[in-house]
């Protein structure tokens, strides 16, 4: 059977036929830029948990999509959604092509592809269905997309089927026989609106009450619907459409926006020229091919979210259920938890204006819905993980001179939070009686083994959390003392120091570790390698007690000084890297699905490690972070589809790959300052908003070269591992001078 491409997969199509392991991708026609670099199918394939999601889509742009399959190596495809709404949280309007007589069964069957013809760039995706014959393409517009169905020459069957994944009440319409609308309702209440046009006639149909019907509309839940072309409609079957929040009028206004005069060649360009100005911004010299591409595709991913979802100066807000005017871009979609320690940082070098507007968003958010979001999604605050860090978000933005927003009112919101909402896990709203003793007494408390649970708050699966909670409630009480010190609020600041320093409360001497006490003041007695639950939950949070050691960031010389001084410190990080399991891998991750990527006890597969290997650098033994740094992304930071070791969480595990492949790490956020680590590339050149350039040039950088000899910064002898954002925003330049064995001397 001769292979049916459409003319602009002719192309590309051989460059897909590479396999992800090669060094590189030749896509042909982006050579001599680094989008070359950038592979979406990089960790495609999960750890034990989530794949990332080969995402077609423009940076922080509303329209995201990719194939709805279970992960790469699944090799059918249920449905093309026409918007993914929020990051692992659900799609929207399903479409697929059928070759065959409509049937009941037509929606339930899945589409064999070939993963070796399949082409993912950010700006255009095509796939083969290899049994029906037929070449999918599409490329995304900011409210748009636009697919293209090549069918077989002079097909006897051309229809385009559409479904909905919520169980919800929907609809579907069709007009002048190629006009279609839609309605979705998101997450219970939430109606999602899609207007389209195809480039042919044909005749619509609908699936009600289970039978198929030439009606040209339907509504209920699960609404199912078709539009069959003949067989002397065009080859290749265009539909271009637009997504609307607000309303079906919103979704046509949407489409007459960006589709005015605009065909899919043109919304293709517009897309690539989008992700090359992202691109561009961080020029590379040297490193491996397989380097680049991790370091691009993490760039990548790093503006997926937050999505600006204002469409035409008004957007729909799930924080009071109400339609708000507006000039400026409302932001959704973030989980702070994941993404304050390194994408929120690297946005404020990068995008400080967007980084503004996103903060201007969470600011609107706390006063249309009363409460300073944590996870802000489309239809709201989603209740999860545990802490406040917005509130660390806002402070090492202001601390950055990041500033677009009401400043005051997000410091009544963060004081909300920290005074009268619950610190329980996966919980939104009140405080509850726990939250009150953690008021009184500094710590949260824990049950004892055994134990049962008597506040009906706490979630069943969740659990209490007790020194998760204890720690990152210290951090968020921290930060909201500096916050107070930069705005100016002296009182508040003496109140919430004191509570910044809570995490000593749970300071076990004898076991060196943060161990969980009872409501009485008794330590609980516990294995905190492997005691918990499931992800250690009773008293940590996915991870174990080892990981929770470190969790004191925003007072380094404290945590130094709990262990013993430097040399204790040290001793302790490199046991981290070397403790073991104590049972199978099969037992442990059995209990801990999240800790992935282990080295010893060090888990680089969740977002509370990001800053552990870093911390050598405070320890007077800078060598080791740089050899840390450097095995930890040669290991489990490759360049195909096993490449991401945990939950990318839209680009809160990338931030971390780009930082650290540049050569530094913004250790504590909330602290205007980047530590050193060791730079894969010889020179990084970052393009500055303010027109000046940040260079880190690292001579005789290679693979094996990655111990720093010595270092200037601006041309002055820089012996210690760090150095400010003020001189990074300045157009500093950091210049290293790279070796095969440690100076043991440098940075202590």
């Amino acid at each position: 059977m001769a292979i049916n491409y459409s003319p602009l997969l002719r192309s590309l199509v051989f460059c897909a036929m590479c396999s992800i392991t090669s060094a590189s991708i030749c896509y042909a026609q982006d050579a001599g830029s680094n989008l070359k670099y950038i592979d979406p199918r990089i960790g495609n394939v999960g750890q034990l948990l989530e794949p990332t999601r080969p995402t077609m889509h423009l940076p922080n742009q509303m329209i995201r999509v990719y194939p709805n399959r279970a992960d790469y190596i699944d090799d059918q495809i249920s449905s093309f959604p026409l918007n993914m709404v929020s990051h692992r949280l659900g799609e929207v309007f399903a479409i697929k092509p059928d070759d065959k007589p409509i049937a009941a069964n037509s929606w339930s069957q899945k589409m064999p592809y070939d993963n070796d013809l399949e082409v993912t760039r950010p700006w255009y995706y095509s796939t083969y269905l290899i049994d029906k014959d037929i070449t999918v393409e599409f490329t995304p517009g900011k409210k748009v997309g636009e697919y293209r169905f090549s069918f077989p020459t002079k097909s006897a069957a051309k229809s385009i089927l559409f479904n909905v994944y919520n169980d919800s009440p929907a609809q579907w319409n069709f007009s002048s026989g190629n006009e279609v609308s839609g309605m979705e309702t998101y997450h219970g209440d939430i109606k999602v609106y899609v207007y389209g046009l195809f480039n042919a006639k044909g005749t619509a149909g609908v699936v009600k009450d289970g039978t198929i019907s030439s009606q040209t509309s339907v509504e209920g839940k699960g609404a199912r619907s078709f539009i069959t072309f003949s067989a002397d409609a065009p080859d290749t079957i265009e539909f271009k459409y637009a997504i609307s929040y607000i309303s079906p009028e919103q979704a046509k206004q949407n489409f007459k926006d960006e589709f005015t005069g605009v065909d899919f060649a043109v919304l293709m360009q517009a897309g690539k020229n989008a992700w090359a100005k992202v691109t561009d911004q961080i020029q590379v010299e040297g490193g491996t091919e397989a380097q680049r591409r991790s370091f691009y595709t993490a760039l990548y991913r790093c503006n997926e979210r937050m999505v600006n979802i204002n469409e035409d100066g008004h957007y729909y807000s799930g924080y009071d259920k109400k339609i708000h005017d507006s000039t400026r871009p409302f932001y959704v979609d973030d989980w702070v938890w994941d993404t304050y320690l390194a994408l929120h940082p690297l946005r404020a070098i990068l995008n400080p204006a967007i980084e503004s507007d996103m903060l201007n968003s969470y600011v609107e958010m706390y006063k249309q819905g009363g409460w300073m979001p944590t996870f802000p999604v489309l239809f709201g605050d989603n209740p999860c993980m545990n802490a406040f860090h917005s509130t660390v978000m806002f402070l090492d933005d202001y601390r950055k001179g990041i500033r677009g927003f009401d400043a005051e009112k997000a410091y009544e919101g963060i004081m909300k939070n920290a005074t009268q909402a619950t610190m329980l896990p996966w919980e939104n709203g009140p405080k509850c009686e726990l939250d009150d003793f953690y008021y009184a007494n500094g710590y949260f408390p824990a049950l004892q083994k055994g134990e049962k649970e008597t506040v009906s708050l706490v979630n069943s699966f969740e659990k209490r959390q007790a020194v998760a909670v204890t720690l990152g409630g210290s951090y968020d009480d921290w930060a909201v003392s500096q916050l107070a010190t930069e705005l100016n609020k002296p009182n508040d600041n003496a109140v919430f120091a004191k509570r910044g320093a809570n995490y000593k409360n749970l300071w076990n001497e004898d076991k060196k570790m943060f161990i969980p006490k009872d409501k009485n003041g008794n330590w609980i007695d516990i294995d905190p390698k492997f005691d918990g639950g499931m992800g250690g939950r009773d008293y940590y949070d996915e991870n174990n007690g080892w990981t929770y050691l470190w969790q004191v960031q925003e007072d380094i010389p404290g945590l130094i000084n709990l262990m013993g001084g430097k040399d204790a410190f040290q001793a302790k990080l490199d046991q981290t890297f070397r403790e073991g399991l104590d049972r199978s891998k099969y037992e442990f991750w059995a209990k801990f699905p999240d800790a992935t990527g282990l080295v010893g006890q060090y888990s680089m597969g969740n977002e509370p490690s990001f800053h552990i290997p870093y911390l050598y650098n405070y320890a007077g033994a800078p060598w080791k972070t740089q050899k840390r740094i450097r095995f930890l992304l040669d290991v489990w930071y490759k360049d195909n589809i096993f490449g991401i070791p945990g939950d990318e969480d839209g680009g809160g595990m990338s931030a971390f790959v780009v930082f650290s492949s540049m050569g530094f790490y913004p250790i504590t956020p909330g602290k205007p300052v980047y530590t050193i680590g060791s730079p894969v590339f010889s020179k990084v050149t970052i393009n500055l908003p303010n027109g000046k350039k940040f260079k880190v040039i690292a001579n005789n950088c290679s693979v094996v070269n990655k111990y720093i000899q010595s270092a200037k910064f601006n041309g002055e002898v820089l012996n210690k591992p760090w150095f400010t954002h003020e001189q990074l925003t300045a157009g500093g330049v950091l210049e290293l001078e790279m070796g095969p064995k440690p100076n043991k001397n440098w940075g202590i």
